[in-house]
């Protein structure tokens, strides 16, 4: 079973990793990596048309044309709103903020609730730190011109998947302003905590996916390569770079009182992110922030980007969770 999802593997992988040269790493060692997304590539896009109030495009930033995320509203009220801000994935190549993920959260504005997505320079654009500190960027943005938009600026959530996660669980942990890669001694109008966070699936320590998928036999192992996302995301080669460097971008490395509650789920025949990176960032955050500050969802049948985190029922168990906190 384990070879036939590995065999098979290779039609989904040509569509989320990609060749190209790259630039050399932080830790000085340079070699190839992926430089964008393939020619042509379009994720599919989410139907918006229904939402009759919501504001798209907002630039959150200035230095970049993909600084810049979107707000729904729900048909009726008038706020403040408290707001799920979705992440999206794509091995922080490639995604787009209004892709068909959004289908199933703009489910959640009959709830009451506004939904949001925020877009983010990518790899092929810039290596990390970038899409950590954008993300940062368009929850500070949301605080401090929350209320122009509807939405209640100290009732803020966030959720993504794959690369998503990774952002959303950094983001849930609440760092504050300054103590982030690449915000050494600037100064913020507002900070950038969120009460919630939802994890879907997200990498966290890049050192170790491959080891973890010859572990499970089920993984494609790939994570190491020059081309992969995620050395395309951080400069270089991941064993080539300086581990101090890659923990920066591991959530677990942040983990602290001040963090979110968390929600975390991961399915058990993940081919691209192995299960195991989601079950050392709850074991770590049940160490370090105690039980009750996460809960761990287990998915024994799903994939990675499997249709069973977009069901109606899946759904409502982020709902119920996100809302004890919203």
């Amino acid at each position: 079973m384990a070879k036939e999802i590995i065999d098979d593997y290779g039609k989904l992988k040509g569509s989320l990793q990609f060749g190209g040269p790259g630039p050399k790493g932080p830790a000085g060692k340079g070699g190839p990596g992926a430089g964008g997304p393939p020619a042509g590539f379009q994720a599919p896009m989410a139907d918006i048309s229904w939402v009759k109030r919501k504001y798209l495009d907002v630039p959150y930033a200035a230095e970049s044309k993909n600084q810049i995320l979107d707000i729904f509203l729900p048909e009726e009220g008038e706020g403040p709103f408290p707001a799920l801000f979705h992440i999206h994935g794509g091995g922080f190549g490639l995604g787009d903020k209004r892709d068909d993920h959004m289908d199933t959260y703009l489910k959640l504005l009959e709830k009451g609730i506004a939904i949001g997505s925020i877009e983010y320079r990518l790899s092929g654009e810039a290596k990390f730190p970038a899409a950590v500190l954008d993300c940062r960027m368009a929850i500070r943005f949301i605080k401090e011109h929350g209320a122009k938009y509807k939405l209640d600026t100290e009732r803020i959530g966030v959720i993504g998947g794959s690369a998503g996660g990774n952002l959303s669980a950094i983001l849930g942990m609440n760092i504050p302003n300054g103590e982030f890669m690449g915000e050494e001694g600037k100064e913020f109008a507002r900070d950038c905590y969120v009460k919630v966070a939802v994890d879907q699936f997200g990498p966290t320590d890049f050192a170790v996916m491959d080891e973890m998928a010859r572990e499970n036999g089920v993984s494609f192992v790939d994570h190491d390569q020059p081309s992969s996302a995620e050395s395309s995301y951080m400069g270089g080669p991941l064993q080539e770079l300086d581990p101090e460097y890659l923990a920066k971008a591991n959530p677990i490395t942040y983990i602290s009182d001040r963090m979110a509650p968390m929600l975390v789920q991961h399915g058990c025949v993940d081919r691209l992110v192995p299960y195991k990176q989601s079950v050392i960032l709850v074991d770590a955050i049940r160490k370090k922030a105690g039980e009750g500050r996460v809960e761990f969802t287990t998915l024994p049948t799903a994939d990675h980007e499997d249709k069973q985190y977009g069901t109606d029922e899946n759904l409502e168990l982020v709902w119920n969770f996100v809302k004890k906190y919203l």
